[in-house]
């Protein structure tokens, strides 16, 4: 839960086709906290705001037409930073979209994730890290990717038509489904795969 282990992002970049940047947010005070998140809306810590400087770092130099959020606050303040060294982007609209908000732990929302590792570590497994598992009133990851292929199905087509490159600014589970989508992971590795907070990005190349 203190995301120790975090997987490696696939970066593909073109000068010549467009080329989507994903990214998570980072640490927001219900992270630090250990606290389920989903659609609350918690800040930025101040370690999350110096997570999203080092991305500011690796993206200053890309060319990025377009800024796309999740409507939630730490979203939309990881993209502001992320941007803030770009000069290519840092003037830029940021759009917001629902499809790509967090996953929705319903009836776990604001609740203590170290509490239900230590009275009931099976649902807390099923719940966080299985494709189909389902929090009662929330999502599952199945979901939350039936809602974002529908945003990726629109942006790819976009960013054809145009020949733009697009920054995302999402979350732990949205990203999850952003590399089932472009990288066509199993189920089961997309509900496993981790995502560093802030810090680094995921690029692929539209075809």
């Amino acid at each position: 839960m203190q995301y120790k282990h975090v997987d490696e992002l696939p970066k593909e970049e073109s000068d010549i086709l467009p080329t989507v940047y994903i990214f998570r947010h980072g640490q927001s005070e219900d992270n630090k906290n250990l606290v389920f998140s989903g659609w609350r809306d918690p800040h930025l810590t101040e370690e999350g705001k110096e997570q999203a400087l080092v991305l500011a770092q690796k993206l200053k130099d890309k060319k990025i037409h377009k800024l796309v959020s999740s409507p939630q606050i730490r979203a939309i303040e990881t993209m502001k930073i992320a941007m803030s060294l770009n000069e290519y982007a840092k003037n830029l609209p940021i759009e917001v979209d629902e499809r790509i908000k967090e996953r929705s732990y319903g009836n776990l929302q604001g609740k203590s994730k170290v509490d239900l590792l230590k009275t009931n570590k099976d649902y807390l497994n099923k719940v966080r890290r299985t494709y189909n598992g389902l929090p009662e009133g929330g999502e599952s990851i199945a979901m939350v990717y039936e809602r974002t292929k529908s945003f990726a199905d629109d942006l790819v087509k976009e960013m054809k038509e145009k020949n733009i490159n697009v920054a995302i600014s999402c979350h732990g589970n949205s990203i999850r489904c952003f590399r089932k989508y472009f990288e066509g992971l199993s189920d089961e590795k997309t509900a496993t795969v981790e995502t560093p907070l802030g810090q680094d990005y995921a690029s692929y190349v539209i075809r």
